[in-house]
């Protein structure tokens, strides 16, 4: 049957890890794929993830399937994190990854009438296609200014204005992907309000908590939404903040109006686990649980958290000063404004392209870069290739 049709495109994000490693030349940088690096280049294994796994090594007894909704403990650290507590309005499902939680998210909007959700413009390129493989309709909302590189407030409010009732709205809890824009605590209390007034429901996509100011601060959005009293679901990732990449590690929470509408949404996120993936990959969220319910091993990691967050914010600056000093042809000083892992650049395709094929510099065709693949190692011949490609596009 597979000569009846073409081959499927590449991942605009995993296809370019695919390139990059075909690449020969010794000097390829891959500022793509969303993966922490430290200072060496390397993608470490966490201390606190060490620590944890030597406890699980030592204290696993056996390899029988983990019940539909995870373990129960992974649940309640689970919502501890996202919501502050825990709480009988919510229901937490372990998923693998934070793209199971945003499919399975899908899945119930669908069942439950709200056929359509809207994506900011930009968004990850992969929500879409998540959404669309669970029946729903996608449609975007304004929400980034290209040319002063940031919200762009009145049309985003506009537009959840706009937002039918009955439908859905994804929201980035914090680290925005790719813009790296986030709203502020007064821009989230009018959104929740309008949610509640206009009667769409949130899906908060939270892949990048520790990453923006603090684990604290970074749940705003969620604490916000559950003052409210209103239904809304929290997708979790924790493949970046405990560094759990190939793990698959992530979690949907449900939070209803009422202890008793959470039980209900419970049974049919479980429902819907059942027939997609039936349980969990159980090491991964084992690894979360012994590490959260340890007060040694939870300081530990925070304390590893803060140094990611840190480094990432050391190589905005380092990054916006290197481009200033070079004099390209645009203001970098949003670079430093902007949170979490990414940058949204302002480099157009023909840059991109310019920096792949010439300088071995591997860009998301979107402009978007992984700060956090940015090291002492290799800052100065990123900052010369960016200022080449925009000072030579600027002149031809």
């Amino acid at each position: 049957m597979w000569n009846k049709t073409e081959p499927a495109p590449a991942d605009a994000i995993l296809g370019l890890t695919e390139a990059f490693k075909r690449d020969i030349r010794p000097e390829k940088v891959n500022l793509g794929v969303g993966i922490y690096k430290d200072e060496t280049g390397a993608t470490p294994v966490l201390a606190a993830v060490k620590a944890a796994e030597k406890k699980l090594f030592e204290a696993e007894t056996t390899k029988s399937y983990m019940p539909i909704a995870g373990d129960a403990t992974y649940g309640i650290e689970v919502q501890k994190m996202i919501l502050g507590n825990t709480s009988n309005r919510a229901a937490t499902l372990h998923t693998p990854g934070g793209t199971g939680a945003l499919r399975l998210a899908g899945e119930l909007l669908n069942e439950f009438g709200n056929n359509t959700i809207w994506v900011s413009n930009p968004t990850w390129a992969n929500h879409k296609n998540i959404f669309k493989a669970a029946g729903l309709t996608v449609q975007t909302y304004a929400y980034y200014n290209a040319e002063t590189k940031t919200l762009d407030e009145q049309a985003f409010f506009q537009a959840l204005e706009n937002i039918p009732t009955g439908d859905a709205v994804l929201l980035h809890a914090c680290c925005h992907n790719p813009t790296g824009v986030d709203l502020n605590a007064e821009q989230w209390d009018r959104v929740a309000a309008l949610s509640e007034t206009k009667g769409w429901t949130a899906l908060i996509d939270f892949a990048y908590q520790g990453f923006g100011e603090s684990i604290e601060a970074d749940r705003k959005s969620v604490e916000t939404f559950l003052e409210t009293g209103s239904d809304f679901l929290v997708a979790s990732s924790f493949s970046k903040n405990f560094g759990l990449y190939r793990e698959r590690t992530g979690a949907l929470t449900a939070i209803a109006a009422t202890p008793e509408a959470a039980q209900i949404a419970g049974s049919h996120m479980k429902k819907h686990a059942r027939v997609m993936h039936s349980n969990p990959p159980a090491h991964g969220g084992l690894i979360v649980t012994t590490l959260l319910s340890d007060p040694e091993l939870s300081n530990l990691w925070k304390n590893e958290l803060n140094a990611m967050r840190e480094r990432i914010a050391r190589m905005r600056n380092e990054l916006a000063h290197g481009l200033t000093s070079r004099g390209i042809a645009m203001d970098s000083s949003f670079i430093t404004q902007q949170n979490g892992m990414f940058s949204f650049s302002g480099l157009n395709k023909r840059q991109v392209d310019f920096l792949r094929e010439e300088k071995a510099i591997y860009i998301v065709g979107s402009g978007r870069i992984n700060i956090a693949g940015l090291t002492p190692s290799n800052m100065n011949a990123i900052c010369d290739g960016i200022a080449e490609a925009v000072n030579l596009q600027t002149t031809t």
